[in-house]
């Protein structure tokens, strides 16, 4: 990420400064969305395969072959 200090004269203008610094915040937001959309998906998927291994826990059968009961 860039600092005030890589920008060099850039932040001795305040109109300069407003442009750099709302560039940064817009790029920061798209960031943000994405990786946010990224933990939506995550998120999901967790919930996919931990309904799957529910659903396998259930339905095997026991260790003695019988159905194992469900709780």
């Amino acid at each position: 990420m860039s600092t005030a200090r890589d920008h060099g004269d850039v932040y001795a203008d305040p109109a300069g400064a407003s442009v750099s610094l709302a560039a940064e915040a817009a790029l920061l937001e798209a960031r943000l969305s994405m990786l946010s959309d990224a933990l939506h998906e995550v998120d999901t998927r967790i919930r996919v395969v931990k309904d799957s291994l529910h659903k396998l826990r259930h339905s095997a059968p026991g260790a003695d072959g019988r159905e194992r009961m469900h709780s």
